[in-house]
């Protein structure tokens, strides 16, 4: 695969669209690409679960489900591991309003521990509102010295 600037190698840039289904399909493509740079399988499932939580935000909160909005997933690889972009069409949102889940009652709520996993999973985490609308989240997996392999990089799309 061709290197971006930064010496990225894109393993897979798709559109998806705003239903439960694009979410499984999300989380399938980036645990492929996990699995194909090196990482073993307890974090390859940590990094689906971060892209799972993400894209369930992508596309409940941000799209609402709508038919008309998509969510562009972007995977690429670099020297330190792998690099996830996950960009909704919504209106976009401040993560400092999301109430901290360890917080008092917010303790017994059903939902809402999204962010949190995401934070405790992934060894970066960011959230900004997109170039032109929508919600931005770039989250980076680092592997161990030593675990980067050269396994041929399969058609993760």
């Amino acid at each position: 695969m061709p290197e971006s600037p930064g010496g990225n190698s894109k393993l897979a840039d798709v559109l998806l669209d705003s239903t439960l289904e694009s979410v499984d399909a999300a989380e399938d493509i980036v645990v492929r690409a996990a699995g194909s740079v090196g990482f073993e399988e307890d974090e390859q499932h940590q990094v689906g679960i971060a892209v799972r939580e993400s894209m369930v935000n992508a596309v409940a909160h941000g799209n609402q489900y709508s038919s008309r909005k998509k969510v562009r997933l972007q995977v690429s690889r670099n020297a330190l591991g792998i690099v996830v972009e996950i960009d909704d069409e919504g209106r976009g949102f401040d993560p400092s309003d999301v109430p901290d889940p360890r917080d008092g009652d917010n303790i017994l709520r059903q939902s809402g521990r999204g962010l949190l996993m995401i934070r405790a999973f992934m060894d970066e985490f960011e959230i900004r509102r997109g170039d032109s609308h929508g919600t931005h989240v770039r989250m980076a997996k680092y592997l161990q010295a030593g675990q980067l392999t050269e396994k041929k990089e399969d058609n993760l799309e």
